[in-house]
């Protein structure tokens, strides 16, 4: 089974970052920002498209980061969490254009995800009869993950702050799981971004 690589990419940055100070999407990273170092491996891999969901920070993200012919959305209900984010970002994908065969969830808070590795999750979702590839944290499974089209009606129904955990949980005998070797590390507090910054460095 061979799926046409016709991927979009939605980029989660709508939260609020409650746990760390400051604005998480704009921390810096390397010469540029989190959310830019994102949407720069978002750009850099095989996907068709790449569309940032904003929220909480949209004015000051949008004055701060150069967002050129970046393709947005924002999300006016961000506070009902991560799955009505992605919910909002799955909807305005599909009334622009409805040819995707997958959708891959990005974080913009895991600056270790790189191309290479998007790369790898897309290649596997061509290649694999899994209907859901996704990233293996050890003891679970979770996002970078691409869910195949026949899951889009899920997505945009997502309402929790749980994001896709959920539809990853329903079908777990449809889940494909990749290793990222560390890769996966998320920035939640400004302790972990401090060390993952050093560690980088």
């Amino acid at each position: 089974m061979k799926r046409k690589n016709n991927i979009a990419i939605l980029v989660m940055a709508a939260g609020t970052s409650s746990r760390m100070k400051g604005i998480k999407q704009l921390l810096p990273w390397g010469e540029s920002t989190l959310l830019e170092n994102a949407l720069k491996n978002a750009n850099a891999s095989k996907a068709q498209r790449v569309l940032t969901v904003l929220g909480a920070y949209k004015s000051e993200i949008l004055s701060a980061i150069s967002m050129g012919n970046q393709d947005y959305v924002y999300n006016p209900n961000w506070k009902s969490g991560l799955g009505n984010s992605i919910a909002c970002g799955t909807r305005h994908l599909l009334d622009t254009d409805k040819e995707y065969n997958g959708i891959l969830v990005l974080l913009a808070d895991q600056p270790l995800i790189d191309y290479s590795y998007l790369d790898t999750l897309i290649t596997q979702f061509q290649k694999s009869p899994h209907s859901i590839v996704a990233t293996d944290y050890g003891n679970r499974v979770g996002v970078p993950a691409i869910f195949d089209a026949m899951y889009f009606k899920d997505l945009l129904q997502l309402r929790s702050d749980y994001g896709a955990k959920e539809i990853i949980k329903a079908h777990a005998n449809e889940v494909l799981k990749i290793a990222a070797d560390g890769k996966e590390l998320d920035i939640d507090t400004p302790e972990e971004y401090e060390r993952v910054k050093k560690s980088e460095q």
